[in-house]
């Protein structure tokens, strides 16, 4: 997870200046990473409160603007309350229907014009994860083990007449 971890941010590089989400916030330390790359605001989202503590103890060395969302993932996606220029989920792997999370981030419009939602999955679910969906093209992955990160980006809206 650590490798993947510094994978992840090697590839997104300097983040000043953009918002992050991060969802299944689990400890809260892929969002800290955010925030240490220059990522402001950054918003968490997890829904397990045993979590809650864990996630503040270590949210009170991030100096940058941050929010911990206690909420389903899935609804708070819905809501359309914010938008980000980047948006991080790593689901339960036992989790069925994780391209959900996509069609929600979609119908929210969660992630900004141009901006990047990125997942983690186990690899035996690549196949049920398409190229093209909704507004987001599929426009990278990099294998870990037995994991897969897949980078979408959202497409700018058709305003043609």
């Amino acid at each position: 997870m650590d490798r993947m971890r510094e994978s992840l941010f090697a590839i997104l590089g300097d983040l000043s200046g953009l918002s992050f989400l991060d969802l299944y916030s689990g400890s809260g330390c892929v969002a800290i990473e955010a925030a240490s790359r220059g990522a402001d605001p950054i918003h968490l989202v997890e829904m397990d409160r045993g979590k809650k503590a864990t996630i503040e103890k270590n949210l009170s060395f991030v100096e940058e603007n941050h929010r911990l969302f206690m909420v389903d993932v899935l609804r708070f996606l819905s809501s359309g309350a914010y938008s980000y220029s980047i948006v991080y989920a790593d689901p339960p792997f036992p989790m069925k229907d994780k391209i959900q999370i996509l069609h929600n981030a979609d119908k929210g419009n969660t992630v900004k014009e141009h901006g990047l939602f990125i997942i983690h999955i186990p690899t035996e679910e690549r196949k049920l994860w398409p190229d093209k969906d909704g507004s987001f093209k599929l426009i990278d992955e990099r294998k870990y083990g037995r994991s897969i990160l897949l980078f979408y980006r959202k497409e700018e809206k058709d305003v043609s007449c």
